[in-house]
């Protein structure tokens, strides 16, 4: 039986790294023990994103420090001091003398699961993450009953809960959702503000020569390494962003630029995801500088929409699908994942682009995953599960609950529509539009099939084709499905033989 006094570990991971996470707050600082272990080196080489590793292993032993200068006792665990969490924290259980032990719920199904089974010598006490805005239970009560779950309905539920970008029960400028601003193309004349940096310190410098000494061979870059790793400096991040970019945010957030990792998007995510930001407050501070007149309000509500909207849809839909979820494949793809996904060498300049940005910066934005890496996948037929532990792999802010949904659902429709409402199928002209990637391709956007057609056209039209039973009765698809169908077969059948060679090429 645990004593009221009894000591306590209190288990913190890696995207944890709140102040006010709930297993802290049901602490003693005085009696009980933080414990942080980082990640057993095997699950750091499944092809894990360099500036990824060092991230998250800088941002905890910040933390660390952090605890152990507001007085709490920090037993911590560097890479290789343990085979398993399991094992240290069982370790740490024996060395402290505790009866008990705390954590914040995960957010990994798989690890949450593992907890329920884990013998370490001491009751485990699992503690819901506070950290985020909707329950498992409200999520559970929303999306009972409902044949569909689309994140817009969701979304104003949140509104109204928040109070964000309310005036008096109605939405601020008479509606929800101001997406139709939100799509203009690029204008290349502009300049673009760099994200905020922070140049590594001693510890940050320290984790860098660890990974490239132990990782020599994982996927990406370190040259340049700038991201935040404490609670501050993300702050400051955060403070950078709306100042410098977010009053155009909105407007370009679809528009991709060769060369320009950023443009006016932040690299909040991952800073939120890990727990060094807080999503309300966030979001307030966004508020406020629509309120003040620094901001539009176009780009204020698409901001606040990605967190309360959908942020929290995501990790809603995670949860209430797993485990099942992650065995989706609604569409029956198989292709292995092409090897340029890991290199970058490929004729298509925008997957080139994209590709070459991932393994230097360890960031895309969201259009850039969904539209050109996303995109290609499901065209060329690729196994959802490959692209999802792509994505989980190679950038900074990906995490089990919140890739999981955006890949298999999202991204490959690989869930048959849970998360979207259609897949994101497109041409070659999307891409032409939102982009200057065309500009400067080996292939011609223009054409439609042949050795030098962009390889988007004939395979997107293919893929209509190759899923029409599965697909044709999608209300959103029945114009391009009627566009086919006045096509002669002779140009269709041209179509499916330039897919299926480039496809043979793959």
């Amino acid at each position: 039986m645990v004593t009221e006094k009894a000591r306590k570990i209190i288990l913190v991971l890696g995207d944890q790294l709140s102040a006010d996470l709930a297993a802290l707050r049901a602490a003693d600082k005085a009696r009980d023990v933080v414990l942080m272990v980082e990640w057993p080196a095997p699950a750091i080489r499944v092809n894990r994103h360099k500036q990824k590793i060092v991230l998250v292993l800088s941002a905890m032993r910040h933390f660390a420090d952090a605890l152990r200068e507001g007085g709490w006792t920090v037993d911590y665990s560097e890479l290789g001091g343990s085979s398993s969490l399991q094992g240290a924290i069982k370790d740490s259980v024996a060395r402290h003398d505790a009866e008990a032990v705390c954590v914040t719920e995960p957010g990994n199904w798989h690890l949450r699961q593992a907890i329920r089974a884990w013998d370490i010598g001491a009751p485990v006490t699992v503690l819901e993450d506070d950290r985020f805005l909707c329950t498992h239970a409200e999520f559970e009560a929303w999306a009972e009953g409902r044949k569909e779950l689309r994140m817009e309905y969701f979304y104003r539920d949140m509104r109204r809960r928040t109070g964000l970008l309310m005036d008096d029960g109605d939405p601020v400028g008479g509606q929800w959702n101001f997406d139709k601003e939100n799509r203009k193309p690029p204008d290349t004349a502009r300049r673009y503000p760099p994200p905020y940096s922070v140049s590594p310190d001693r510890t940050t410098a320290q984790v860098i020569e660890l990974v490239e000494a132990e990782f020599p061979d994982n996927f990406g870059a370190l040259d340049g390494f700038d991201w935040a790793v404490t609670a501050t400096q993300a702050e400051a991040a955060l403070d950078d962003f709306i100042t410098h970019a977010l009053p155009d945010f909105g407007t370009y957030q679809d528009a991709m630029v060769g060369g320009e990792n950023y443009l006016f998007h932040s690299r909040l995510s991952a800073y939120l995801n890990m727990g060094l930001l807080e999503p309300l407050a966030v979001c307030r501070r966004v508020e406020a500088a629509f309120q003040s007149g620094h901001a539009p309000l176009n780009a204020v509500e698409g901001f606040i929409r990605q967190i309360i909207g959908w942020r929290e849809f995501v990790r809603g839909v995670y949860w209430l699908k797993m485990p099942d979820y992650l065995c989706s494949n609604a569409l029956g793809h198989g292709r292995p994942l092409p090897d340029f996904y890991w290199t970058g060498e490929t004729d298509m300049a925008c997957l080139k682009s994209v590709i070459s940005q991932t393994i230097s910066a360890a960031y895309a934005h969201h259009i850039q995953r969904l539209m050109v890496t996303g995109t290609f996948a499901m065209l060329a037929g690729v196994d959802p599960h490959e692209v999802h532990e792509w994505y989980l792999g190679v950038y900074a802010d990906a995490f089990d609950w919140v890739e999981v949904p955006n890949t298999l659902g999202m991204s490959q429709f690989a869930d048959g529509g849970v998360l979207a409402s259609k897949p994101y199928a497109a041409s070659g002209n999307y891409i032409n539009k939102m982009s200057n990637y065309c500009k400067t391709c080996r292939y011609d956007v223009k054409q439609k099939t042949g050795p030098d057609a962009c390889p988007f056209n004939a395979l997107y039209w293919d893929f209509l084709d190759r899923h029409r039973d599965t697909l044709s009765d999608n209300m959103r698809l029945r114009m391009p499905y009627r566009t086919w169908d006045r096509m002669a077969p002779d140009q269709q059948e041209d179509i499916r033989r330039s897919a299926s060679a480039f496809l043979e090429r793959l």
